[in-house]
């Protein structure tokens, strides 16, 4: 307990999910949280939550892609606490369908919501971050569709792929800047959410329209078997957001039991 005691933590997309638990588990380790997101009912049942169990939240609505109210959100921390130590930028859209058949407003809104919402969170965090002269963690989610490309998810592939390179460039201006903050990416693989209920099974048939089954996925693709928790992903974010991490920068941290490593078999043995 106490991982990141005193730490100030905004996480956006924080109502459900990986974004929740994330929220979740920086509250229950010592942050001040705020949560952000553009569903209000379960982003405040989220906080309440976090108060709950003894840690401190608020609960904040936001489009990430809005940058008005990018100013609002941190003025409003920096009023309430005066200083920001841990920004996780998790809110993101998944959108499935063939190149020929996305949509040029699909493709808009996935790289409005996973690209510039990033990059707005990192444009007025950062200033906010320096001002206590004390650094901070920038944690940047990712997915293993950022390391490598899988059919139907182009437009997701592209946007996460982004995330990944964006996330060592902000590293890498802030090391030069010398104002102690890093920047890290966390790439989750199948993780059980709601995400899957909201993308059709469509993404090499788009005959299919039935919801995805994230079990029969990770079964098939996963060299384990095994289907990923948000807590899994909350626990890297922790890790990446305490002291411990504190000579991680410019990094990614890959949370897949295993997808990216390969597949399970003796090849040279056949």
């Amino acid at each position: 307990m106490g991982q990141v005691q005193g730490k100030v933590a905004l996480v956006t997309g924080g109502a459900a999910g990986i974004g929740a638990a994330i929220a979740t588990t920086l509250g229950r380790e010592g942050a001040t949280v705020v949560l952000t997101d553009l569903d209000t009912r379960r982003g405040e049942e989220t906080a309440a939550g976090i108060r709950a169990a003894g840690g401190e939240a608020l609960f904040l609505p936001q489009d990430v892609t809005e940058e008005e109210r990018w100013r609002e959100i941190i003025a409003e921390i920096d009023q309430r606490h005066g200083r920001l130590d841990v920004l996780v930028a998790n809110a993101g859209i998944a959108i499935i369908a063939p190149i020929t058949e996305m949509s040029l407003a699909d493709w808009r809104k996935q790289t409005a919501v996973n690209i510039d919402g990033v990059f707005l969170s990192a444009k007025h965090g950062i200033p906010l971050m320096r001002k206590s002269g004390q650094g901070g963690s920038i944690v940047m989610i990712s997915s293993v569709a950022g390391l490598r490309g899988s059919a139907g998810l182009a437009g997701y592939s592209a946007t996460k792929g982004a995330v990944r390179l964006f996330s060592k460039s902000v590293a890498l201006e802030c090391a030069g800047a010398r104002d102690g903050i890093r920047c890290n990416s966390i790439h989750p693989g199948i993780i059980g959410t709601e995400i899957w209920e909201k993308m059709p099974a469509g993404a090499a048939d788009a005959r299919r329209n039935a919801p995805i089954d994230p079990r029969v996925l990770a079964e098939a693709g996963v060299p384990t078997g095994q289907l990923g928790t948000p807590q899994d992903v909350a626990n890297a974010v922790l890790f990446l957001a305490s002291d411990a991490s504190g000579y991680v920068n410019g990094s990614e941290i890959v949370v897949d039991a295993g997808m990216m490593a390969g597949r399970v078999g003796n090849l040279a043995a056949r």
